[in-house]
């Protein structure tokens, strides 16, 4: 274990920060130049890691100009064996999509065949579970590596589907937190529609990755839910006036049709979600059912996996060259944060992806949630919850019994319970009777084969 220390003279050691799938366009470079903008760690090792040497090389090389134009004593490595890379890791970051968009078409595609539009399919749903159970082969060789080479590591899961890649990885004996930054987002922007000052207000979210209840939110001391709700649902009503009335809305609204779909939802339950409007109507079944229900809730389509499929990649390319020459400055992500906490003995809170140990009182124990954390020289130390308000633990409980069989799957390879998991699923179910899912789901085993080895038998 290098973690870092402080030596003799008063110095700290510094730790090597690992991450693998390091050969994307922007993520990786925005993770290290986090983790430089904090000068504790400014001489840190990193090690990059992917499948892809070209994809890796690339990222090397914008990390490399980043750590000269800077002036740092930061090294960095790149590797694609994956062995090397996590030798002596001290912190393993996670960023990596199994299959890539050949795999991701089949994940959205078949299920329309069926009738089932997902916007994003990368956390419930067919498209959801299938991206997870690509994950977790993929994670099976990175976990026997962890216990081999660096069993004291702390891995910082970033790949979706976070709930179902968390959970396995944890029950796996991997100490795991996993990161999104839809409470950060979420929460930023209710402040802002309601006309919160910054620095004035505070706020407490718990439940699952991306569908996670903001039970409190306070404006100097005062709780402010009774004025989110009325704000949110000004909004929506004010949102459906435009629609209705024909006008373009694109630069005056966001989050999907004016947060049509969370505004019900939190109608429906008392508690705004932390995902957006377009992600939440795949976990729920009241608003996607035919096209003519999604065009109410959402007049303006956002499709994930076509935004993926033109990516302007010049564009890319052109931002990870602008990071590396922007003043160092963290981003919102939590990621450097909790680096820089654990190694400096830096009190924090994070919002993180944990097993649940009795942390949600009225979720399945083991399962994984999201809520406040504590970060220190100790690690991540969730904070104790209780009971989420009935109805949102009902909502969240419909969705860890569908990553519960989702992962049990994985780790038996046994395919009746990922025909479970898809047929437990909400949207799917209200769409599809038992036997159309049944056929799906072999036909996204059979088109999904080369990244399913624990189902090859």
């Amino acid at each position: 274990m290098a973690i870092a220390y402080l030596s003799a003279k008063g110095t700290f050691l510094m730790p090597k920060v690992t991450i693998v799938g390091a050969g994307g366009y922007v993520f990786p470079l925005t993770m290290i130049r986090d983790v430089l903008s904090f000068p504790a760690l400014q001489d840190v090792h990193f090690s990059l890691m992917d499948i892809n040497a070209d994809n890796l090389a690339r990222t090397y090389g914008h990390a490399k100009r980043l750590v000269a134009e800077h002036n740092l004593p930061a090294t960095v490595e790149a590797t694609t064996d994956r062995h090397a890379a996590l030798d002596g890791a001290d912190f393993i970051v996670l960023t990596f999509q199994v299959g890539g968009l050949e795999a991701y078409e089949h994940d959205v595609e078949i299920p329309r065949k069926y009738g089932l539009d997902q916007t994003v399919g990368d956390t419930l749903g067919p498209g959801g579970i299938f991206r997870g159970l690509r994950s977790t082969a993929a994670l099976d060789p990175i976990i026997a590596d962890i216990h081999e080479l660096c069993p004291d590591a702390l891995m910082i899961q970033y790949a979706n589907p976070m709930g179902i890649n968390c959970w396995y990885t944890s029950e796996a004996g991997v100490k795991t937190v996993g990161l999104c930054h839809s409470v950060q987002g979420t929460s930023q922007m209710l402040a802002d529609r309601m006309g919160l000052e910054p620095g004035s207000w505070t706020f407490k979210s718990a439940g699952i990755n991306h569908q996670a209840w903001f039970v409190e939110f306070q404006h100097k001391g005062k709780d402010v839910l009774p004025l989110l709700r009325k704000t949110m649902n000004d909004f929506a009503a004010k949102s459906r006036e435009l629609f209705e009335s024909g006008a373009n809305t694109s630069d005056e609204l966001y989050g999907g049709g004016g947060e049509q779909v969370r505004t019900a939802i939190m109608n429906l339950t008392g508690f705004f979600q932390t995902e957006s409007s377009h992600h939440a109507s795949e976990y729920l079944p009241y608003f996607r059912r035919t096209p003519e229900e999604a065009k109410y809730w959402l007049p303006e389509r956002w499709d994930y996996y076509e935004i993926c499929k033109n990516h302007d990649f010049n564009g890319l390319e052109r931002r990870a060259a602008e990071l590396a020459e922007e003043p160092l400055k963290p981003s919102h992500e939590y990621g450097a944060y909790i680096i820089e906490s654990v190694t400096t003995n830096t009190p924090r809170v994070v919002y993180g992806n944990v097993p649940n140990t009795g942390i949600i009182t009225n979720l399945m124990a083991g399962c994984s949630v999201e809520v406040p954390c504590l970060v220190d020289a100790q690690g991540i130390q969730p904070t104790y919850i209780g009971d989420l308000p009935a109805a949102c633990a009902g909502i969240n409980a419909g969705s860890v019994a569908v990553q519960n069989c989702a992962v049990k799957g994985a780790q038996t390879g046994d395919k009746e319970l990922i025909h479970a998991a898809v047929a437990l699923d909400k949207y799917t179910s209200a769409v599809l009777t038992l036997n159309q899912i049944h056929t799906m789901v072999d036909e996204m085993f059979e088109a999904e084969a080369e990244w399913l080895p624990q189902f090859a038998g």
